[in-house]
């Protein structure tokens, strides 16, 4: 038996803990699948010898995907946010989970399709509106509230103002 995390986030799935656990795991680095539970008997959503569990990590994050059926839907207030690199390493994981069946919102938010909120966040970005150059910091915000996927060469353009 593995040690268990003191910590661990808890997402529930309607169904497909696994298949959305696995798609983490080949989209983010330091992320892995790992024990996949079986329940020991009928549970509301299932049946003896369904998917219970999936134990998996994102980005070094311990997870624990729970298949509880429909009675809960993911929303904004959990999100994963994922600070990026540069323009490459955002279009890439923004690609993943809009391009797999998810959905673009507002100033660097999707959604997978399996409904669970991302902030795929550029560290460009993050510098921007959290420089004590408040005038800056106001331009990059501003043309933030204009974006879906975060373009950084528009944010470093509205700092230079």
């Amino acid at each position: 038996m593995t040690k268990i995390a003191k910590n661990t986030i808890c997402l529930w799935y309607e169904r497909d803990a696994e298949e959305a656990a696995r798609f983490y795991a080949k989209t983010f680095p330091d992320s892995s699948v790992g024990a996949v539970h079986r329940a020991p008997g009928d549970f509301p959503s299932g049946k003896q010898g369904d998917v219970l569990t999936v134990e998996f990590t994102v980005m070094g994050i311990p997870c624990l995907g729970l298949n509880g059926g429909p009675a809960f839907k993911h929303n904004e207030a959990f999100s994963f946010q994922v600070a990026t690199e540069d323009q490459a390493e955002t279009d890439r994981y923004w690609n993943a989970i809009v391009g797999n069946g998810g959905q673009e919102s507002e100033c660097g938010w999707c959604k997978d399709k399996w409904g669970v909120s991302w902030q795929i966040t550029p560290i460009a970005l993050i510098k921007a509106y959290t420089s004590s150059d408040l005038s800056a910091a106001k331009r990059a915000f501003d043309a933030m509230m204009t974006m879906k996927k975060i373009d950084v060469a528009v944010i470093e353009a509205a700092v230079r103002g």
